[in-house]
């Protein structure tokens, strides 16, 4: 009900494929990995909101895939039950986090990689997934790519009024990594249509210089 982007990124030769923030419709999920003959090689959460985590486990036992998350959103996916209450929903099943993300990481797959930017505010431990355009073919213009969770939207960033939120941290993130990306980086929020850097950059009102 909450509407979260989960992607798929695959590697069209070797079929590898990475799954980021797999939040609920793990038939669907698995029914799009079926269909292309894919292998997961690793689930990623950007954060640890129940919306972009509902589906990890129980995609973790399907595939074997190992689930990666930063250490300092660990105390919000351990609240599941705490997050499910507040959206009077039934809390999804919570497993072990396999590898724990740090700033700086690479993560590879097939013949591509991606690189983890650890990008605080929405949550303390949201991270964010770059992906340069000469790692493989991930785009028919081979254009740089980032997964973004829910630190930027078209037209707006995320909300820091939530467990952890920090306005101060979030701007931080953006302007100290976020924006020094390549203007023609297409941007993959949490929620809602792509963007790119370049349009957030001129028409964004968190963004746009005073």
């Amino acid at each position: 009900m909450l509407q979260c982007n989960c992607t798929i990124i695959a590697d069209p030769v070797t079929r590898e494929a990475l799954v980021i923030d797999p939040g609920d419709e793990v038939s669907r999920i698995l029914e799009l990995l079926g269909r292309h003959k894919l292998t997961v090689k690793a689930i990623v959460s950007t954060h640890a909101h129940i919306d972009h985590v509902g589906g990890l486990s129980k995609l973790h036992q399907y595939t074997g895939a190992p689930v990666m998350m930063h250490r300092d959103d660990i105390p919000l996916y351990q609240g599941m039950d705490i997050q499910a209450a507040f959206l009077g929903v039934a809390p999804p099943e919570v497993g072990e986090i396999d590898q724990l993300l740090t700033d700086g990481d690479v993560l590879q797959w097939g013949s591509l990689a991606a690189q983890v930017m650890h990008t605080p505010g929405h949550s303390p431990g949201s991270v964010s997934l770059y992906v340069p355009p000469d790692a493989g073919k991930i785009s028919t213009a081979a254009r740089p790519q980032l997964f973004a969770g829910d630190t930027l939207f078209a037209g707006s960033v995320g909300r820091t009024d939530l467990w952890g939120g920090s306005m101060e941290q979030l701007m931080a993130s953006l302007r100290g990594k976020v924006l020094q990306l390549p203007d023609e980086t297409v941007v993959h929020p949490g929620h809602g249509p792509r963007t790119t850097i370049g349009e957030e950059r001129q028409s964004n009102p968190f963004l746009t210089e005073k």
